[in-house]
Protein backbone atom coordinates (compact mmCIF):
# COMPACT_ATOMS: atom_id res chain seq x y z
CA UNK A 1 0.00 0.00 0.00
CA UNK A 2 3.42 2.31 -0.18
CA UNK A 3 2.80 4.75 -2.61
CA UNK A 4 5.61 4.95 -5.15
CA UNK A 5 6.54 8.60 -4.64
CA UNK A 6 7.62 8.67 -1.44
CA UNK A 7 11.10 9.50 -2.17
CA UNK A 8 9.94 12.41 -4.52
CA UNK A 9 7.43 14.27 -2.62
CA UNK A 10 6.90 14.99 1.27
CA UNK A 11 3.56 14.47 4.03
CA UNK A 12 2.66 17.32 5.28
CA UNK A 13 2.70 18.15 9.67
CA UNK A 14 5.24 15.04 9.39
CA UNK A 15 8.38 13.38 10.22
CA UNK A 16 8.84 11.99 6.88
CA UNK A 17 9.85 8.55 8.68
CA UNK A 18 7.12 8.62 10.83
CA UNK A 19 4.52 7.93 8.15
CA UNK A 20 5.95 5.47 6.24
CA UNK A 21 4.81 3.85 4.46
CA UNK A 22 1.88 5.69 3.74
CA UNK A 23 -1.01 3.60 2.26
CA UNK A 24 -2.47 4.44 -1.46
CA UNK A 25 -5.85 5.76 -1.92
CA UNK A 26 -7.89 4.40 -4.82
CA UNK A 27 -11.25 5.69 -4.92
CA UNK A 28 -14.35 7.34 -2.67
CA UNK A 29 -18.19 6.80 -2.55
CA UNK A 30 -19.66 8.94 -0.37
CA UNK A 31 -18.92 8.19 3.43
CA UNK A 32 -16.19 5.98 2.29
CA UNK A 33 -13.02 5.56 0.51
CA UNK A 34 -11.28 2.63 -0.33
CA UNK A 35 -7.08 2.15 -0.74
CA UNK A 36 -5.50 0.05 -3.54
CA UNK A 37 -5.95 -3.27 -1.58
CA UNK A 38 -9.51 -2.69 -1.79
CA UNK A 39 -9.93 -2.36 2.02
CA UNK A 40 -12.97 0.29 2.97
CA UNK A 41 -12.50 2.95 5.39
CA UNK A 42 -15.47 4.92 7.48
CA UNK A 43 -14.01 8.53 6.51
CA UNK A 44 -15.71 9.59 10.06
CA UNK A 45 -13.57 12.85 9.58
CA UNK A 46 -14.27 14.18 6.39
CA UNK A 47 -10.64 13.90 5.42
CA UNK A 48 -9.41 17.22 7.02
CA UNK A 49 -13.43 18.49 7.57
CA UNK A 50 -13.83 19.37 4.78
CA UNK A 51 -15.46 16.43 2.08
CA UNK A 52 -18.80 17.75 3.27
CA UNK A 53 -20.43 15.77 0.94
CA UNK A 54 -19.04 12.54 1.48
CA UNK A 55 -16.77 11.12 -1.80
CA UNK A 56 -17.49 11.75 -5.51
CA UNK A 57 -20.80 13.26 -5.42
CA UNK A 58 -21.92 12.85 -9.14
CA UNK A 59 -24.15 16.49 -9.06
CA UNK A 60 -20.19 18.03 -8.28
CA UNK A 61 -18.12 15.88 -10.57
CA UNK A 62 -20.40 16.83 -13.30
CA UNK A 63 -20.47 20.35 -12.67
CA UNK A 64 -16.28 20.31 -12.56
CA UNK A 65 -16.03 18.10 -16.10
CA UNK A 66 -18.57 20.47 -17.84
CA UNK A 67 -16.50 23.54 -16.82
CA UNK A 68 -13.27 21.88 -17.48
CA UNK A 69 -14.31 21.04 -20.88
CA UNK A 70 -16.14 24.33 -21.52
CA UNK A 71 -13.52 27.22 -19.81
CA UNK A 72 -10.55 25.70 -17.11
CA UNK A 73 -9.15 29.05 -16.20
CA UNK A 74 -9.80 33.19 -16.84
CA UNK A 75 -7.70 36.00 -15.35
CA UNK A 76 -9.78 37.39 -12.11
CA UNK A 77 -9.78 40.53 -13.86
CA UNK A 78 -12.65 38.55 -15.98
CA UNK A 79 -16.14 36.93 -15.16
CA UNK A 80 -17.87 33.75 -15.69
CA UNK A 81 -21.36 32.40 -15.85
CA UNK A 82 -20.29 30.10 -12.44
CA UNK A 83 -18.80 33.23 -10.61
CA UNK A 84 -21.77 35.39 -10.70
CA UNK A 85 -24.06 32.72 -9.73
CA UNK A 86 -21.68 32.03 -6.52
CA UNK A 87 -21.35 35.27 -5.68
CA UNK A 88 -25.38 35.30 -5.18
CA UNK A 89 -25.65 32.40 -3.87
CA UNK A 90 -23.10 33.32 -1.18
CA UNK A 91 -25.21 36.39 -0.72
CA UNK A 92 -28.39 34.77 -0.01
CA UNK A 93 -27.28 32.33 2.41
CA UNK A 94 -24.43 34.33 4.68
CA UNK A 95 -25.73 36.04 7.79
CA UNK A 96 -27.24 39.65 7.86
CA UNK A 97 -26.50 42.05 5.39
CA UNK A 98 -23.36 40.26 4.60
CA UNK A 99 -23.52 40.38 0.53
CA UNK A 100 -19.61 40.51 -1.02
CA UNK A 101 -17.44 37.74 -1.72
CA UNK A 102 -13.30 38.17 -2.34
CA UNK A 103 -12.09 34.71 -3.83
CA UNK A 104 -9.13 32.88 -2.83
CA UNK A 105 -7.85 29.72 -2.93
CA UNK A 106 -7.52 28.41 0.44
CA UNK A 107 -8.85 28.95 4.07
CA UNK A 108 -5.19 29.95 5.34
CA UNK A 109 -4.90 32.74 2.14
CA UNK A 110 -8.68 33.44 3.00
CA UNK A 111 -7.62 34.57 6.54
CA UNK A 112 -4.57 36.36 5.40
CA UNK A 113 -6.37 38.70 3.14
CA UNK A 114 -9.34 38.79 5.72
CA UNK A 115 -6.82 40.54 7.97
CA UNK A 116 -5.18 42.76 5.69
CA UNK A 117 -8.57 44.06 4.41
CA UNK A 118 -9.07 44.94 8.11
CA UNK A 119 -5.92 47.06 8.51
CA UNK A 120 -7.19 48.36 5.49
CA UNK A 121 -10.55 49.04 6.48
CA UNK A 122 -9.39 50.49 10.06
CA UNK A 123 -6.00 51.99 8.97
CA UNK A 124 -4.69 49.98 12.63
CA UNK A 125 -2.25 47.50 12.86
CA UNK A 126 -3.10 44.58 15.50
CA UNK A 127 -4.83 41.58 15.11
CA UNK A 128 -6.32 39.87 18.64
CA UNK A 129 -6.39 36.33 18.17
CA UNK A 130 -6.85 32.97 20.89
CA UNK A 131 -4.66 30.88 22.33
CA UNK A 132 -5.90 27.74 21.03
CA UNK A 133 -6.81 28.13 17.19
CA UNK A 134 -5.57 27.58 13.93
CA UNK A 135 -5.82 30.38 11.00
CA UNK A 136 -3.74 28.46 8.75
CA UNK A 137 -0.46 27.72 7.06
CA UNK A 138 0.72 31.03 5.53
CA UNK A 139 3.18 33.12 7.71
CA UNK A 140 0.53 35.55 8.42
CA UNK A 141 -2.32 32.97 9.10
CA UNK A 142 0.00 30.83 11.42
CA UNK A 143 1.39 33.93 13.34
CA UNK A 144 -2.19 34.41 14.01
CA UNK A 145 -2.74 30.71 15.63
CA UNK A 146 -1.77 29.33 18.80
CA UNK A 147 -1.58 26.39 17.63
CA UNK A 148 1.52 24.13 18.33
CA UNK A 149 2.81 23.94 14.44
CA UNK A 150 3.60 28.23 15.17
CA UNK A 151 5.87 27.34 17.18
CA UNK A 152 7.15 24.69 15.83
CA UNK A 153 7.90 27.46 12.19
CA UNK A 154 10.39 28.92 14.82
CA UNK A 155 9.17 32.25 13.39
CA UNK A 156 6.23 35.00 13.52
CA UNK A 157 5.08 38.31 12.13
CA UNK A 158 4.22 41.06 15.13
CA UNK A 159 1.14 42.69 16.18
CA UNK A 160 -0.71 39.77 16.81
CA UNK A 161 -2.81 39.69 20.81
CA UNK A 162 -3.82 36.73 21.85
CA UNK A 163 -6.62 36.39 24.33
CA UNK A 164 -7.91 33.48 26.55
CA UNK A 165 -10.41 30.77 25.19
CA UNK A 166 -13.44 29.91 25.84
CA UNK A 167 -12.24 26.65 27.54
CA UNK A 168 -14.85 25.73 30.18
CA UNK A 169 -13.13 22.06 30.69
CA UNK A 170 -10.05 23.67 31.90
CA UNK A 171 -10.75 26.86 32.31
CA UNK A 172 -7.69 29.54 31.90
CA UNK A 173 -9.49 31.49 34.52
CA UNK A 174 -10.20 28.88 37.14
CA UNK A 175 -14.07 29.54 36.99
CA UNK A 176 -17.50 27.78 36.30
CA UNK A 177 -19.67 28.23 33.90
CA UNK A 178 -22.22 29.91 34.05
CA UNK A 179 -21.47 31.41 37.56
CA UNK A 180 -17.96 32.68 36.05
CA UNK A 181 -20.25 35.43 33.89
CA UNK A 182 -18.22 34.32 30.63
CA UNK A 183 -15.28 35.58 32.01
CA UNK A 184 -13.61 34.42 28.98
CA UNK A 185 -15.51 37.02 26.80
CA UNK A 186 -15.84 39.86 29.68
CA UNK A 187 -11.63 40.36 30.00
CA UNK A 188 -11.17 40.84 26.27
CA UNK A 189 -12.10 44.33 27.28
CA UNK A 190 -9.35 44.97 29.12
CA UNK A 191 -7.32 43.38 26.68
CA UNK A 192 -8.20 45.91 24.81
CA UNK A 193 -7.88 48.75 27.18
CA UNK A 194 -4.46 47.69 27.63
CA UNK A 195 -3.16 47.23 23.98
CA UNK A 196 -4.84 50.65 23.02
CA UNK A 197 -8.39 50.21 21.18
CA UNK A 198 -7.02 52.23 18.42
CA UNK A 199 -4.18 50.07 17.70
CA UNK A 200 -6.24 46.83 17.20
CA UNK A 201 -7.85 46.16 13.90
CA UNK A 202 -9.70 42.53 13.86
CA UNK A 203 -10.55 40.06 16.16
CA UNK A 204 -10.31 36.68 14.44
CA UNK A 205 -11.82 33.65 16.08
CA UNK A 206 -13.25 30.24 14.83
CA UNK A 207 -16.72 29.55 16.45
CA UNK A 208 -15.53 26.17 17.23
CA UNK A 209 -12.13 25.34 16.74
CA UNK A 210 -11.10 21.61 15.68
CA UNK A 211 -7.30 21.09 15.90
CA UNK A 212 -6.72 23.05 18.91
CA UNK A 213 -8.98 20.98 21.15
CA UNK A 214 -12.45 21.07 19.91
CA UNK A 215 -13.34 23.39 22.18
CA UNK A 216 -17.09 24.99 21.79
CA UNK A 217 -18.01 28.38 23.51
CA UNK A 218 -21.31 29.01 25.77
CA UNK A 219 -24.09 30.60 23.94
CA UNK A 220 -23.75 33.74 25.13
CA UNK A 221 -19.87 33.78 24.06
CA UNK A 222 -19.98 35.63 20.39
CA UNK A 223 -22.76 38.26 21.42
CA UNK A 224 -20.71 39.47 23.76
CA UNK A 225 -17.74 39.12 21.98
CA UNK A 226 -19.56 40.98 18.98
CA UNK A 227 -20.87 44.11 21.29
CA UNK A 228 -17.26 44.55 22.92
CA UNK A 229 -15.52 45.00 19.32
CA UNK A 230 -18.58 47.28 18.11
CA UNK A 231 -18.00 49.18 20.93
CA UNK A 232 -14.15 49.95 20.33
CA UNK A 233 -14.92 50.18 16.42
CA UNK A 234 -12.87 46.74 16.35
CA UNK A 235 -14.08 44.05 13.29
CA UNK A 236 -15.03 40.80 14.14
CA UNK A 237 -13.96 38.08 11.73
CA UNK A 238 -15.09 34.84 12.03
CA UNK A 239 -13.17 32.10 10.82
CA UNK A 240 -15.21 28.89 9.42
CA UNK A 241 -12.70 28.04 7.07
CA UNK A 242 -13.65 24.32 9.10
CA UNK A 243 -17.38 25.25 10.60
CA UNK A 244 -18.72 27.06 7.58
CA UNK A 245 -21.54 25.39 4.26
CA UNK A 246 -23.52 23.47 6.97
CA UNK A 247 -20.91 21.17 9.43
CA UNK A 248 -22.72 22.83 12.83
CA UNK A 249 -26.29 21.80 11.36
CA UNK A 250 -26.74 25.67 10.08
CA UNK A 251 -25.20 27.46 6.91
CA UNK A 252 -22.62 29.07 9.37
CA UNK A 253 -21.92 28.47 12.68
CA UNK A 254 -21.87 31.97 13.72
CA UNK A 255 -26.44 31.73 12.48
CA UNK A 256 -26.05 29.73 16.27
CA UNK A 257 -26.03 33.11 18.46
CA UNK A 258 -27.41 35.54 15.44
CA UNK A 259 -24.62 37.42 15.43
CA UNK A 260 -23.51 39.07 12.02
CA UNK A 261 -19.53 39.44 11.85
CA UNK A 262 -18.45 41.97 9.59
CA UNK A 263 -16.19 39.28 7.72
CA UNK A 264 -16.21 35.57 7.69
CA UNK A 265 -13.47 33.06 6.15
CA UNK A 266 -14.29 29.71 4.48
CA UNK A 267 -13.07 27.29 2.41
CA UNK A 268 -13.31 23.40 2.91
CA UNK A 269 -16.59 23.10 2.48
CA UNK A 270 -17.26 25.45 0.20
CA UNK A 271 -16.53 23.02 -2.69
CA UNK A 272 -16.75 19.92 -0.28
CA UNK A 273 -12.69 19.82 -1.00
CA UNK A 274 -13.14 18.21 -4.52
CA UNK A 275 -11.26 21.60 -6.08
CA UNK A 276 -9.28 24.32 -4.07
CA UNK A 277 -11.08 27.28 -3.25
CA UNK A 278 -11.72 29.56 -0.20
CA UNK A 279 -13.41 33.13 0.59
CA UNK A 280 -13.60 36.15 2.47
CA UNK A 281 -17.32 37.22 2.76
CA UNK A 282 -18.06 41.13 4.10
CA UNK A 283 -20.84 43.34 5.49
CA UNK A 284 -21.79 46.24 3.32
CA UNK A 285 -19.49 48.82 5.14
CA UNK A 286 -16.36 46.58 4.95
CA UNK A 287 -16.64 46.15 1.53
CA UNK A 288 -17.49 49.87 0.62
CA UNK A 289 -14.26 50.91 1.45
CA UNK A 290 -13.06 49.72 -1.59
CA UNK A 291 -15.28 51.60 -4.44
CA UNK A 292 -13.14 54.37 -4.76
CA UNK A 293 -9.74 52.62 -2.63
CA UNK A 294 -7.21 49.68 -4.26
CA UNK A 295 -7.45 46.44 -2.60
CA UNK A 296 -3.95 45.48 -3.73
CA UNK A 297 -4.87 41.69 -2.47
CA UNK A 298 -5.24 38.71 -5.15
CA UNK A 299 -3.64 35.80 -7.18
CA UNK A 300 -3.49 33.90 -10.04
CA UNK A 301 -5.99 31.29 -9.23
CA UNK A 302 -8.66 33.77 -7.77
CA UNK A 303 -12.82 32.98 -8.86
CA UNK A 304 -10.82 30.10 -11.14
CA UNK A 305 -13.83 28.84 -13.27
CA UNK A 306 -13.87 24.98 -12.09
CA UNK A 307 -13.74 26.22 -8.43
CA UNK A 308 -16.76 28.64 -9.32
CA UNK A 309 -18.67 25.70 -10.88
CA UNK A 310 -17.70 23.10 -8.49
CA UNK A 311 -18.65 25.30 -5.37
CA UNK A 312 -21.91 26.20 -7.31
CA UNK A 313 -23.11 22.59 -7.31
CA UNK A 314 -21.94 21.96 -3.67
CA UNK A 315 -24.12 24.61 -2.72
CA UNK A 316 -27.23 23.38 -4.58
CA UNK A 317 -26.22 19.88 -3.56
CA UNK A 318 -26.50 20.44 0.31
CA UNK A 319 -30.13 21.87 -0.24
CA UNK A 320 -31.12 19.26 -3.04
CA UNK A 321 -30.10 16.63 -0.80
CA UNK A 322 -30.99 17.83 2.80
CA UNK A 323 -27.46 17.88 4.05
CA UNK A 324 -27.67 20.87 6.70
CA UNK A 325 -31.26 19.51 8.08
CA UNK A 326 -28.80 16.31 8.51
CA UNK A 327 -26.33 17.50 9.79
CA UNK A 328 -28.68 19.28 12.57
CA UNK A 329 -29.92 15.94 13.30
CA UNK A 330 -27.16 13.69 13.27
CA UNK A 331 -25.14 15.97 15.43
CA UNK A 332 -27.81 15.72 18.42
CA UNK A 333 -27.79 11.63 17.42
CA UNK A 334 -23.37 12.05 17.61
CA UNK A 335 -23.25 13.60 20.44
CA UNK A 336 -26.04 11.32 22.42
CA UNK A 337 -23.44 8.63 21.27
CA UNK A 338 -20.56 10.50 22.49
CA UNK A 339 -21.93 11.50 26.34
CA UNK A 340 -22.91 7.57 26.39
CA UNK A 341 -19.70 6.75 25.34
CA UNK A 342 -18.03 8.79 27.96
CA UNK A 343 -20.59 7.29 30.61
CA UNK A 344 -18.29 3.56 30.09
CA UNK A 345 -14.64 5.24 29.41
CA UNK A 346 -12.96 6.97 32.20
CA UNK A 347 -10.50 8.02 29.79
CA UNK A 348 -13.02 10.24 28.08
CA UNK A 349 -12.90 13.63 30.84
CA UNK A 350 -14.93 15.94 28.42
CA UNK A 351 -17.12 15.04 24.84
CA UNK A 352 -17.60 18.97 23.42
CA UNK A 353 -19.57 19.79 19.65
CA UNK A 354 -21.74 21.52 17.57
CA UNK A 355 -23.53 20.14 14.87
CA UNK A 356 -21.49 17.87 12.84
CA UNK A 357 -18.25 18.89 14.71
CA UNK A 358 -17.25 16.92 17.90
CA UNK A 359 -14.09 16.27 20.01
CA UNK A 360 -13.76 13.75 22.69
CA UNK A 361 -10.85 14.66 25.35
CA UNK A 362 -8.62 11.88 26.73
CA UNK A 363 -7.10 11.83 29.82
CA UNK A 364 -4.64 8.78 31.55
CA UNK A 365 -6.19 9.87 35.01
CA UNK A 366 -10.08 10.36 35.45
CA UNK A 367 -8.67 12.18 38.55
CA UNK A 368 -6.30 14.46 38.11
CA UNK A 369 -7.13 14.68 34.70
CA UNK A 370 -3.88 14.21 33.35
CA UNK A 371 -4.27 14.25 29.39
CA UNK A 372 -3.56 11.55 27.72
CA UNK A 373 -0.79 12.74 25.54
CA UNK A 374 2.56 12.57 24.08
CA UNK A 375 3.47 15.28 26.34
CA UNK A 376 2.69 13.52 29.41
CA UNK A 377 4.96 10.00 28.59
CA UNK A 378 1.67 8.56 26.22
CA UNK A 379 3.14 8.94 22.90
CA UNK A 380 2.63 4.81 22.76
CA UNK A 381 -1.45 5.35 23.36
CA UNK A 382 -2.12 7.48 20.90
CA UNK A 383 -0.09 6.02 18.12
CA UNK A 384 -1.59 2.30 19.52
CA UNK A 385 -5.23 4.45 18.83
CA UNK A 386 -4.51 5.72 15.34
CA UNK A 387 -3.09 1.93 14.40
CA UNK A 388 -6.29 0.19 15.98
CA UNK A 389 -8.61 2.45 14.37
CA UNK A 390 -7.30 2.12 10.34
CA UNK A 391 -7.23 -1.83 11.55
CA UNK A 392 -11.28 -1.34 11.96
CA UNK A 393 -11.50 0.49 8.63
CA UNK A 394 -12.60 3.86 10.42
CA UNK A 395 -10.96 7.26 9.69
CA UNK A 396 -10.29 10.05 12.34
CA UNK A 397 -8.25 12.42 13.30
CA UNK A 398 -6.51 12.07 16.51
CA UNK A 399 -4.08 14.82 17.47
CA UNK A 400 -2.52 15.06 20.95
CA UNK A 401 -5.26 14.06 23.42
CA UNK A 402 -8.19 14.89 21.35
CA UNK A 403 -10.17 12.83 18.95
CA UNK A 404 -11.27 15.39 16.45
CA UNK A 405 -15.12 14.40 14.52
CA UNK A 406 -16.39 15.94 11.69
CA UNK A 407 -18.14 13.08 9.35
CA UNK A 408 -19.70 13.79 5.76
CA UNK A 409 -22.94 15.83 6.27
CA UNK A 410 -24.77 12.48 4.85
CA UNK A 411 -24.07 10.16 8.04
CA UNK A 412 -26.54 8.17 8.87
CA UNK A 413 -27.44 7.30 12.51
CA UNK A 414 -26.39 3.42 12.19
CA UNK A 415 -22.70 4.80 10.77
CA UNK A 416 -22.32 6.66 13.54
CA UNK A 417 -23.37 4.22 16.06
CA UNK A 418 -20.83 1.86 14.39
CA UNK A 419 -18.00 4.51 14.45
CA UNK A 420 -18.63 4.77 18.09
CA UNK A 421 -18.55 1.32 18.77
CA UNK A 422 -15.22 1.17 17.37
CA UNK A 423 -13.94 3.86 19.67
CA UNK A 424 -15.43 2.79 22.60
CA UNK A 425 -13.41 -1.12 21.38
CA UNK A 426 -10.44 0.88 21.08
CA UNK A 427 -10.23 2.78 24.61
CA UNK A 428 -11.28 -0.27 26.21
CA UNK A 429 -7.96 -1.66 25.42
CA UNK A 430 -6.37 1.49 26.30
CA UNK A 431 -7.34 1.82 29.49
CA UNK A 432 -6.60 -1.79 29.85
CA UNK A 433 -3.08 -0.87 28.96
CA UNK A 434 -3.01 2.06 31.14
CA UNK A 435 -4.37 -0.30 34.34
CA UNK A 436 -1.09 -2.76 33.27
CA UNK A 437 1.65 0.06 33.18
Amino acid sequence: MQGANRRYDMIPWAAQNAVHPVTRIERGEGAYFYDSEGRKYLDFSSQLVNVNLGHSHPKVVRAIQEQAARLCYIGPHFTTEARDKLGAKLAEIAPGDIATAFFTDSGSEANEIAMTIARLVTGRRKIMTRYRSYHGTTSGALSASGDPRRIAAGYEQPNVVRIFDPYCHRCSFKLSYPECGVQCASSVEEVIQREGPEQIAALLAEPMTAAPAGIAPPAEYFPMLSEICDRYGILLIADEVITGFGRTGKWFAMDHWDVVPDMITSAKGLTSGYVPMGVVLMRDHVARHFDDSWIPVGSTQTANPIACAAAVATLEAYEEDGLIENAAAMGVVLRQRLEELKQDHASISDVRSLGLLACVELVADAKTRQPLSANFGHGEHIEWIKRRLLEFGLEVRVIDHFILIGPPLSITAQEIAWAVSVLGEILGEVEGQLKAA
